[in-house]
């Protein structure tokens, strides 16, 4: 699974570096070293907190709205069967679910921790790997 850099995190939870940082400080995220002697987060200690932040989270009023449909997060659940799947993902303080073939899953290697781009149309929700 990919460690991901504090700026990274904090672009995928829509909160600063320094809060980040904070939190890690705090004990509240766990945070590893990674090969360049820098802090990072491993994707499924991030999944796991922001599904928790994500239970306790307060919709809050929408002060402003983007018409930009394309929303950058972190893969939080993956339910398999036979021909299809079911993918979570938060995108700061939003949660989105698609279903979507197996294959397709498969061949983007989501799992929990996975960063991804949900494209959103219509009733459709489609599932994208950013470049590194």
């Amino acid at each position: 699974m990919p460690n991901l850099r504090i700026s990274e995190a904090a672009t995928l939870l829509g909160v600063s570096d320094d809060t980040v940082r904070r939190w890690i400080d705090q004990g509240r995220l766990e945070s590893t070293v990674s090969l360049n002697g820098r802090k990072a987060i491993d994707g499924r200690e991030l999944a796991a907190f922001v599904q928790q932040m994500s239970e306790n989270a307060e919709p809050g009023a929408t002060v402003a709205a983007s018409a930009r449909n394309r929303m950058r997060g972190i893969v939080t659940r993956v339910v398999k069967d036979g021909v299809m799947a079911q993918v979570e993902m938060q995108a700061g303080p939003f949660r989105v679910v698609s279903l979507m073939s197996r294959e397709s899953a498969d061949e983007l290697g989501l799992e929990v921790g996975t960063v991804a781009v949900a494209s959103i149309k219509s009733t459709h929700v489609v599932v994208e790997i950013p470049e590194a």
